[in-house]
């Protein structure tokens, strides 16, 4: 088994189950980060900076090349980062709520 090709782990061992937690935690801080970046980066855009434009491609890769990372390490990561990611939207959406 090396790091990027743990999909031969049996199915809920522990070792699969703490892959799977880490996916999830690593999702919702990349999710966390992601979406309360998008604020700043919407107040530039609508100030006309060009360079906002940039930034939401940046973030937009990052965040992509991050699930791609944890698709090569298999199903039992992506899908859990995948739903940090969520999860960390609803996070911030119910936060912004709370602020109106």
């Amino acid at each position: 088994m090396s790091f990027l090709a743990p999909h031969d782990l049996a199915f809920l061992s522990p070792a699969w189950i703490v892959s799977a937690f880490v996916g999830l935690a690593i999702g919702y801080a990349a999710g966390l980060v992601h979406f309360r970046t998008l604020k700043a980066v919407a107040r530039r855009l609508a100030a006309g900076e060009i360079s906002a434009v940039f930034l939401q491609l940046g973030r937009l890769a990052l965040l992509g090349g991050l699930l791609f990372l944890l698709a090569l390490w298999g199903a039992q990561v992506l899908l859990p980062g995948a739903a940090g990611v969520l999860l960390a939207r609803r996070r911030v959406l119910a936060q912004a709520e709370a602020e109106t």
